[in-house]
């Protein structure tokens, strides 16, 4: 049974301000906990209608009624789990990174993390303005890809100034991906959904890029940005 205390804790988890100050997250599904158990993330408590296969002592039934009130979901699905969020771990400057400008939809930070989990990609930089990526939104969306890729959330003019590998940005009017030489090494910027890469940091991006339109009527006006992602990540990989 559900305690007046719980329901509070998980309905001010949807906010961003109440995960920073708790220190928890929420994350729904079978799929998607059972990965997250099976991660290093601390469970701290989990709720669900039926007995989980990955057993654990912080575990209480509850009734579909019960799982509808706490549920951020239009149609909840078995279970409820609250994790605790890691401590940040210093990026690793190696290989590939994509570094996002202010992406603010959780569907698409979502896709992303599952796309470098795919693609290998290892560490993802995010500017302060992006969509936290503990929002249960972009928990779902990552069906657990959230556990493989180290995600921080930083200052992008410093990190790009930093930076030693080449700077790659992504625009309508860069070279065309499937003409240009790709390095196995370097850090590819992707900007927000409606304005793109902002100026402050277009001028640190050392080499353009563009996707191609191949419509007879070129008309489209852009590409969403977790499609575009995964466009860059399947070239830069193919070398």
């Amino acid at each position: 049974m559900l305690s007046k205390s719980q329901i509070k804790l998980i309905t001010r988890l949807k906010q961003k301000k109440h995960r920073i100050l708790d220190g928890f997250f929420i994350a729904e599904g079978i799929k998607v906990i059972n990965e997250l158990l099976e991660s290093s993330l601390e469970l701290h408590h989990l709720f669900t209608t039926q007995i989980f296969k990955s057993h654990t002592k912080n575990e209480t039934i509850i009734t579909e009624v019960e799982l509808k009130k706490i549920s951020f979901l239009t149609t909840p699905n078995k279970a409820l789990a609250i994790f605790k969020i890691p401590s940040p771990k210093a990026i690793d400057a190696k290989g590939l990174i994509v570094a996002l400008d202010s992406v603010r939809d959780p569907g698409n930070l979502g896709t992303i993390i599952r796309l470098c989990d795919w693609f290998g990609i290892k560490e993802l930089v995010c500017s302060k303005e992006t969509v936290d990526c503990y929002n249960p939104k972009v928990i779902q969306a990552t069906m657990g890809s959230i556990t493989r890729v180290n995600i921080s959330y930083l200052d992008l003019h410093t990190f790009l100034a930093e930076a030693k590998t080449p700077i790659f940005g992504a625009f309508m009017d860069g070279k065309n991906i499937y003409k240009s030489e790709l390095p196995k090494e370097g850090i590819i910027i992707m900007g927000n959904e409606a304005n793109g890469i902002s100026e402050a940091l277009e001028k640190q991006v050392k080499k353009r890029i563009a996707i191609p339109r191949f419509g007879d009527l070129q008309a489209t006006e852009s590409l969403n940005v977790a499609t575009a992602t995964a466009i860059l990540l399947s070239e830069f990989k193919r070398g």
